[in-house]
């Protein structure tokens, strides 16, 4: 009995799915016959609506489908590019030699500007960049203003170059190989646009901030060993590092014209609003003393080749400094105040207690904020080697807009500055940094503090060899 009901239910469930799939090709015939005789104006607004589907972006579909965007929708912000990559493998013996001559003319002149205290000279006994080209990843063209070109370049580079630099300081000199030298970083290039041909009568070169350009390299004695001049591995990293940060990290660039008389007046980073700046006090700072307390001080900068820096307080671990200084700020969106702490020692280097880090762009316009900054044994997380409570570093800030005016006379105030970074026309100095215009003058060098300070004493002669600041995780 169960056999037969079995037979049964299968033999009408059979019929049943047969009289389904015959009234589903029924209605798709009907379907289609009726959409063949439908008029021409309903097919083009199908196409129509097609096409505005196909302009969406991310941000429209996800305000369509809210949670529901699907995985598999994807926008590439940068488009591949492989067939440059082809071509620059073929044209990279040619650049490559170019590029290692227009490097040696105008890198070595920049390491000497910020060359640290205690190096004598700064030169390169050997430059190759090897014969592996670069990789560009991708590139991403924008369009942020009338008459110009942004392109994003998406650049690594892992190649085999051979950089010896030559190192000379008072006592003795050293070769200093670069090793296993990798670069990842992103590539803002501006053309500015002509009517003339080629069409561009000038282009910027800068590197973005974010994400972070990475430059990593090993550092090698040759002939002997690194150990022989203590503290000069950190001094390569940080001359490196300011370098990049003060010379080619936007909005700082290099602008170069493709012609005679042109102007490039539009391209120039300009100034735009005054940072000023009370370092109020300390807090719970670190002791790096084996008898008493810290003797800390304070520097501050918002490029490192303008720094600032408090008066020493001795053998206190809790400072009241309430010290004003003026910064320049170029850029409000992009730009930081970075805050150091640190311990003087009359006998060795002075080491690092902290480090903090102000975002601009969380500054009130026209506003007075007190603000409490957490220190930090580095900015960068991935060289922190300990957790410890490193203390709190109170500052005032006020951030003042440039009108159009006073940046005008901001520059002005450069154009008129001499050699030694101080003002023709009265006491104190007044720092406008302009990219690489401003090193072409040798304004100033790294590690000496420039600015003006408003309150309190402030000293611009540079520190000894035996006082250099060095960091201490």
């Amino acid at each position: 009995m169960g056999f037969i009901s079995g037979i049964m239910m299968g033999f009408i469930l059979g019929v049943a799915l047969i009289a389904g799939w015959a009234s589903a090709m029924a209605r798709r015939a009907h379907k289609r016959s009726a959409k063949a005789s439908a008029p021409a104006d309903t097919i083009y607004v199908q196409a129509a609506d097609v096409n505005v589907l196909g302009s969406l972006n991310r941000e429209d579909l996800k305000k369509i489908c809210g949670e529901n965007l699907p995985q598999w929708i994807s926008f590439p912000e940068y488009d591949q590019v492989k067939w440059l990559n082809r071509q620059l493998s073929k044209l990279w013996p040619f650049v490559e030699e170019a590029a290692t001559m227009v490097i040696r003319d105008s890198v070595e002149p920049i390491l000497d500007v910020y060359r640290p205290v205690g190096i004598s000279s700064l030169k390169f006994s050997r430059l190759s960049l090897g014969t592996v080209p670069p990789k560009i990843e991708g590139i991403r063209v924008q369009s942020f203003q009338k008459g110009q070109i942004t392109m994003d370049i998406d650049f690594k580079w892992g190649g085999d170059p051979n950089i010896i630099l030559a190192v000379e300081t008072l006592v003795a000199s050293l070769p200093i190989q670069f090793k296993n030298l990798q670069v990842f970083t992103i590539i803002r290039v501006v053309f500015q646009l002509s009517d003339e041909i080629p069409c561009i009568s000038a282009v910027v070169i800068a590197l973005l901030a974010e994400p972070k350009p990475r430059i990593d390299y090993t550092l090698k004695a040759v002939g002997g060993s690194l150990t022989a001049m203590p503290g000069l591995s950190d001094m390569i990293d940080d001359t490196v590092a300011s370098l990049i940060t003060d010379m080619l990290q936007w909005p700082h660039r290099i602008v170069v014209p493709l012609g005679v008389d042109v102007d490039i007046s539009d391209l120039e980073l300009k100034p735009h609003g005054k940072v000023t700046v009370t370092v109020v006090r300390g807090e719970s700072l670190k002791n790096k003393e084996f008898i008493g307390k810290s003797d800390p001080y304070v520097v501050l900068f918002i490029r490192p080749m303008f720094k600032e820096r408090t008066r020493v307080i001795d053998d206190n671990l809790n400072p009241e400094w309430n010290e004003t200084f003026e910064l320049i700020a170029e850029d409000k969106e992009t730009q930081h105040i970075i805050l150091e702490v640190f311990d003087e020692d009359s006998l060795k280097q002075d080491k690092r207690l902290g480090i903090a880090k102000l975002a601009l762009s969380d500054l009130e316009v026209e506003s007075v904020q007190e603000i409490n900054l957490q220190l930090l044994s580095s900015l960068d997380t991935t060289k922190v080697k300990d957790k410890k409570d490193r203390g709190v570093l109170t500052v005032r800030v006020f951030y003042h807009p440039y009108t159009k005016e006073e940046a005008l006379r901001a520059l002005e105030l450069e154009k008129k500055t001499d050699g030694s970074g101080v003002h023709k026309d009265g006491p104190g100095v007044h720092m406008v940094g302009t990219g690489i215009d401003a090193v072409g003058k040798s304004i100033t060098k790294a590690g000496k503090f420039v600015g003006r300070t408003v309150t309190g004493p402030f000293s611009s002669q540079r520190r000894s060899a035996a006082s250099v600041p060095t960091v201490d995780e």
